[in-house]
Formats: structure tokens, sequence, C-alpha cells
């Protein structure tokens, strides 16, 4: 099977190039985990996200914003020491206070419908030829960066933002050749 160039033959890498990453995601609370772990992954390989992505669902309570967006000084104790994670301080506090500033978008509009607005509601198909010609940024994750910043969020810098956005397939990012690609983009259009 001919795949984006940037997975490597590790099987836990594969299915998730095959399954998940590009797929269009819409439920708030799925998203929002993405977004985390994409944060958490910032200065790290995804591969080492994806091998601890069961750890992370267990300590973080199932990446629930409402029972996280209450979480204290404990809690980011509790998972400093977990060995199941990136025990990193700033990226926990963040999560915290991500899931206070999720909360706030799922009142005001919904979180799906405030990311999905960025690009008109539909995923935008690109048709790169190589892994050299997919940008690491765009106009769009700048100012969905930007205006996560403003609404409170972490660890959600344009690059990040860009990266989540292809994963939760608001871009299809899955080079031409890659045997994703046009089922992906049928996806999008049964959906339009």
């Amino acid at each position: 099977m001919d795949r984006c160039g940037w997975v490597s033959a590790d099987p836990l890498y594969e299915s998730y190039h095959d399954t998940e990453w590009g797929v269009p995601e819409y439920d708030s609370r799925a998203l929002w985990e993405k977004l985390i772990l994409d944060g958490f992954q910032a200065g790290l390989s995804w591969i080492t996200i994806l091998r601890k992505r069961e750890s992370f669902r267990a300590a973080f309570q199932g990446f629930d914003p409402h029972v996280i967006a209450g979480w204290g000084e404990t809690e980011v104790v509790r998972l400093l020491a977990d060995p199941g994670i990136i025990r990193h301080r700033g990226k926990i506090e963040a999560t915290i206070g991500n899931a206070r500033a999720w909360q706030a978008i799922e009142v005001e509009q919904g979180f799906a419908a405030y990311l999905w607005d960025y690009v008109g509601g539909h995923p935008i198909q690109n048709q790169w030829r190589s892994l050299s010609d997919v940008p690491a940024q765009t106009d769009i994750s700048v100012k969905l960066s930007k205006d996560l910043k403003k609404r409170g969020f972490k660890f959600c810098g344009p690059t990040i933002t860009y990266a989540f956005m292809q994963a939760v397939g608001m871009v299809n990012d899955h080079v031409v050749t890659c045997a994703c690609h046009e089922p992906v983009a049928r996806m999008a259009r049964s959906k339009a």
C-alpha cells in the first residue's frame, strides 16, 4: 500500500495513518482530545504520543473536559508522577486551562462548529504531489492559533494547529499518490 512519506513501518503508525489521520472528525470532545495530544507532541515524535495514547486517556479521565476543567495542583502532581504519559508540568497545566477554554467555546457555539467554521464546514482538499509540498502551517492555522490563544488555549501554535487540522480531516493532506487520499476525499464529499 502506498502511504504518505511520514509514515514509518511501525504497525501502530500505519494503522493510525490508514484509519484515523485525515478522516473528518465532528465530535467536540474527540476534537479537543486530538488538539491536546498535538500539544503534548510538541518537540516529540507523533509515534511517542500514539504509544502513550491509552495511558493518556486513562490518566486524563477519557479526556472529559468537564472533569479536567475542575482539576488543580493535586491532579497536576498525580500526573507528573505518571510514567505512562509525557510528564511536562506546562503541558499538563495547559490541558486544565484548555479544558476551561473548551467549555466556554462549547457553550458559546460548540467546539466542533467553532473549528469547522475555519474551513467553511467542509474539509479542504489539497492535491500535494510530495511530502515536501505540504506546508507546516497555513494562513488558516495562523488565524485559528491566534484565536485559540485569545480564548485561553496554550500549546496551540500555528504549526501544532495545522498538524491538528490535518489529523482531524479539516484538510486532506494525504499526498495524491497515497492510497488514503481518495477515500478521505470521498468522505468529505459524502458529508457535503
